[in-house]
């Protein structure tokens, strides 16, 4: 078997055991005689399998019995515009703090259905740290942030403390990776191509409170109150996608929770980061405080040589290790199912790399 490591920002890696047990389960899943992919959803066979899905999401993340786990469709981005349609619905203003390209785009997003006030901003600095706010709008809806930036590889290292204001939170590139206290946040979501499940699904974690408020020109699939009310099925859900994720949760769970992949991916990264603040040719991007665990952010300072190691890595296995496009560079992404070894490999081919082209 030829595989590769997979450093892409999404859709990424999938644990292998998983996609072993996918793959013996395709014709046939548990004596039914067909394929997840073409059962419905309505039958008892993938109730079961959805009901097993949210239950095991909801013992990884200790998700308080007040809230409802929605499996969506649409992706993240759609969640820009459910959000403010569920929740900018008292005062019609909320705070957003842009630390990266998608919370600047969810505030864009929000901007069609009322005030969004900028509280702050980490722009200044092309976004290579998060800001600290304590202050916030005391008529705003609800306070949004995006927990962990994919694309500058910068993480809160704090959760802000909005009082009786809701906090939203994005955590597309970092849900599962490790603990969070849920109960500190009104809502979370996050697409599910990170860590999770193959595209085409997305998670929302919301608070019964905040259901059932959404502005009358609300669609009825970014309906919060609806979808509950329907067990995330008032049509047919990314069914598919929904059985990975729950095989997924069951590997978490057998490896320990996500107190023990919290402790693989803090290694995983220390590997990483130690090599790149050790190197003289590679230099990791983002501020030291505020590094994500899970995607790695490094560039040489000569666009010429950063193309060059990109082909380099990928003839040697390690794809798509190419920095997103608004910013160039590197960019590692080691979601949960990334090995070690996979880590290791890399830093063995920087190695390498700089032996070859360090600087004169």
């Amino acid at each position: 078997m030829n595989r590769v490591y997979n450093f892409s920002a999404g859709p990424s890696m999938l644990p292998l055991s998983v996609l072993e047990k996918a793959a013996k389960e395709m014709t046939d899943y548990n004596g039914s005689g067909m394929s997840v992919m073409e059962m419905s959803h309505r039958s008892p066979v993938y109730e079961a399998i959805i009901t097993a899905a949210e239950k095991n999401l909801r013992i990884l993340m200790s998700i308080p019995e007040n809230y409802k786990v929605l499996f969506l469709q649409g992706g993240a981005t759609t969640q820009f515009s459910a959000v403010p349609l569920n929740l900018m619905n008292k005062n019609k203003k909320a705070d957003y703090i842009v630390s990266g390209q998608f919370s600047k785009k969810a505030a864009q997003e929000a901007e069609r259905y009322g005030e969004v006030n900028v509280i702050a901003s980490s722009k200044d600095k092309n976004f290579t740290y998060v800001p600290y706010v304590d202050k916030f709008s005391p008529d705003a809806d609800y306070v949004h942030i995006c927990f962990n930036n994919t694309i500058f590889g910068t993480k809160y290292n704090y959760i802000p403390d909005t009082g009786n204001i809701p906090l939203v939170a994005d955590m597309s590139s970092c849900i599962l990776s490790e603990p969070f206290d849920v109960s500190r946040f009104a809502l979370i979501y996050a697409g599910a191509q990170k860590n999770m499940a193959p595209a085409g699904l997305t998670v929302v974690i919301v608070r019964e409170d905040l259901i059932g408020n959404a502005r009358p020109e609300t669609p009825v699939m970014l309906n919060y109150k609806i979808q509950a009310e329907n067990n995330s099925m008032y049509n047919t859900p990314p069914c598919y996608p929904i059985y990975i994720a729950g095989l997924v949760f069951e590997w978490l769970l057998m490896i320990g929770g996500l107190e023990a992949m919290n402790k693989i991916n803090e290694k995983k990264a220390a590997i990483l980061y130690n090599y790149l603040d050790n190197s003289k040719l590679f230099k990791a991007t983002a501020q030291k405080e505020f590094r994500s665990i899970m995607n790695v952010c490094f560039i040489t300072g000569d666009e010429e040589l950063d193309k060059k190691f990109c082909s380099e890595a990928k003839k040697a296995g390690l794809e798509n290790i190419k920095g997103h496009r608004s910013v160039g560079g590197m960019r590692a992404s080691i979601y949960n199912a990334m090995p070690t070894e996979g880590v290791e490999s890399l830093v063995s081919f920087m190695e390498k790399f700089e032996s070859e082209y360090k600087p004169v």
